[in-house]
């Protein structure tokens, strides 16, 4: 079975250009180096619930958006291995982590065993 790591972030809208920019380097670079799958969604039909929600979760202000992200990897080792290959990729020792277009204190992420699948 696959193994996912899932993300919900929330973007301002008005850095959104940024984000993709930044999403399409990860993709480059996470399949590059051996994931199955890379995906970045963008909320169209996420709803305030009264107790929990994807805005709830993140704290989503007025101005942004929720990004939801999923990573496919072969299995968790497999994982562990392209997550290294990737964060020591050259291409993001440019980056600087304290100006991304979103507040990773608000991110929320982790990884998951497929519990059923196609």
């Amino acid at each position: 079975m696959s193994y996912v790591d899932g993300f919900v972030v929330p973007v301002p809208m008005a850095r959104l250009d940024e984000y993709r920019k930044m999403a399409r380097l990860g993709r480059k670079v996470w399949m590059e180096h051996g994931a199955l799958a890379y995906h970045e969604c963008i909320a169209d039909d996420v709803p305030v619930g009264k107790l929990t929600s994807f805005p709830k979760s993140v704290k989503l202000k007025e101005d942004e958006v929720v990004v939801f992200s999923y990573i496919v990897y072969k299995s968790r080792a497999h994982r562990d291995k392209v997550n290294k290959l990737a964060m020591n990729d050259k291409r993001f020792a440019k980056m600087d982590f304290k100006s991304m277009p979103f507040d990773g204190k608000r991110m929320i992420y982790g990884g998951f065993k497929t519990l059923v699948s196609t």
